[in-house]
């Protein structure tokens, strides 16, 4: 925490903290979702495509929709 408060990044320990406490509340609202998506994909089912299948059919939709 001193290195950080020392290389000029943050104003005080406080804004330190601050920040620490936003990060760890998005990680943790990021690692919620990836749970509850876990849980749906489980509760769907299995699927009878291969993986390489659904490895394309996501590269197909990621170019359809120009994010590749």
């Amino acid at each position: 925490m001193q290195t950080q408060l020392a290389t000029g990044n943050y104003a005080s320990d406080s804004e330190l903290l601050r920040d620490l406490i936003r990060k760890e509340q998005m990680r943790n609202s990021q690692v919620e979702v990836i749970r509850q998506e876990l849980i749906k994909a489980e509760e769907s089912g299995f699927s009878a495509r291969s993986p390489e299948d659904i490895v394309n059919a996501v590269i197909a939709r990621k170019q359809t929709h120009g994010e590749v």
